[in-house]
């Protein structure tokens, strides 16, 4: 339960900072044409004047009926992804390429918004029959057309959208998967929320201007995004591994050999030469640089620390090591002999990292 709590909590997160302004720009079409419906043509003058300025001010019923939608068609395919995650679920790697392909998507879509004509044929269409039916939906006066506007829109997930499904097929359980799509749609309701009241207020005055800021954040979320894939898979990794952690103290018995690289951070060494380094992980991970000694046999432990978020989900792209760690208590991760370099980690998301450096004669 805590674990699905974590999970929720984390991708309302990403929703709020992050999903809520790709999803727009995705699928701002879909919002419009729910909340965008025109006065009927027989309404008289002053009908349609008392009409207008009744939408101005009542609630944004159809806004609502929207994302109400849109939170059950993602809730049910959070649940499939989460039940299907055992088979489905990607190594690392696999998963970093898909977030690299999500921000060069995303990347697309925001320089269309920001009218580059050079990408329009580039960036991904619904099909032209979808189209038409949101056209017919968008001019309907049914009380349902925007609900099943808003549930249409998992049929054009954005960049963002796209990286936390993978979040929901690691979940491993219905639960969980559902736990996570709900929270991400939940965390983008506020941005739809705003957006949903000016396209009623405004129509399509100000949709220029609306396209090109939703452009430039979109692209600020897909550079966020591959940098995360980059260091999801163990290529980069915004740590500053030059900056020595503090060095671990000698046991009894042994001292730092003159002109050897000290061993820092919570890196021990036994007397039959074993290696192991322990790692904290509670919303973040402690240290994230440090220095221990290749040529040894070498034990990690993610010493779990009220842990939560994506810190949880830990993983070494490397070595294809995925492991969920503990909320409190040890996971044991056999490292194997290390030759010489950096062995890089981060978290499932690549939205956090660091890295070992492996040494020679490390003392």
């Amino acid at each position: 339960m805590a674990s699905t709590l974590a999970l929720f909590l984390t991708s309302a997160g990403t929703g709020l900072l992050a999903g809520g302004a790709s999803c727009a720009a995705v699928q701002g079409g879909l919002l419009a044409g729910a909340v965008g419906r025109r006065t009927a043509p027989h309404t008289p003058r002053r009908a349609r004047g008392a009409t207008t300025r009744q939408q101005a001010t009542e609630p944004l019923a159809p806004v609502g009926a929207f994302l109400a939608g849109k939170l059950l068609s993602h809730t049910l395919l959070g649940t499939l992804l989460g039940v299907f995650g055992a088979a489905l679920q990607p190594s690392p790697r696999t998963r970093a390429v898909l977030l690299i392909a999500a921000a060069l998507v995303m990347l697309l879509f925001a320089l269309d918004l920001m009218g580059v004509k050079a990408v329009a044929r580039l960036v991904p269409r619904p099909p032209a029959a979808f189209g038409q039916l949101v056209r017919r939906k968008s001019k309907s006066g049914a009380k349902l057309a925007p609900a099943l506007l808003g549930f249409a829109t998992v049929l054009i997930p954005c960049g963002v959208t796209l990286s936390v499904e993978l979040v929901a097929i690691t979940s491993g359980s219905a639960v969980a998967g559902a736990a996570v799509m709900a929270g991400f749609v939940l965390g983008t309701a506020p941005l739809f929320a705003v957006l949903g009241y000016v396209f009623r207020q405004a129509g399509q005055a100000f949709s220029g201007r609306l396209g090109i800021v939703t452009g430039l954040v979109v692209l600020a979320v897909a550079l966020w995004t591959a940098v995360s894939g980059l260091q999801a898979g163990g290529w980069y990794t915004t740590v500053d591994t030059t900056t020595p952690a503090a060095a671990a103290e000698p046991q009894p018995g042994r001292s730092a050999k003159p002109n050897m690289p000290a061993l820092q951070g919570p890196v021990t060494i036994d007397a039959a030469g074993k290696q192991t380094i322990v790692l904290t992980v509670t919303d973040f991970y402690e240290p994230t640089g440090f220095t221990a000694r290749a040529g040894a046999p070498t034990t990690l432990i993610l010493r779990g620390k009220d842990s939560g978020g994506c810190a949880r989900a830990f993983t070494i792209p490397e070595l294809g090591v995925q492991e969920i760690a503990k909320r409190d208590g040890d996971t044991r991760i056999d490292l194997g002999t290390r030759k010489p370099g950096k062995l890089l980690f981060s978290c499932a998301m690549g939205m956090q990292g660091g890295a070992i450096d492996f040494k020679e004669g490390a003392a």
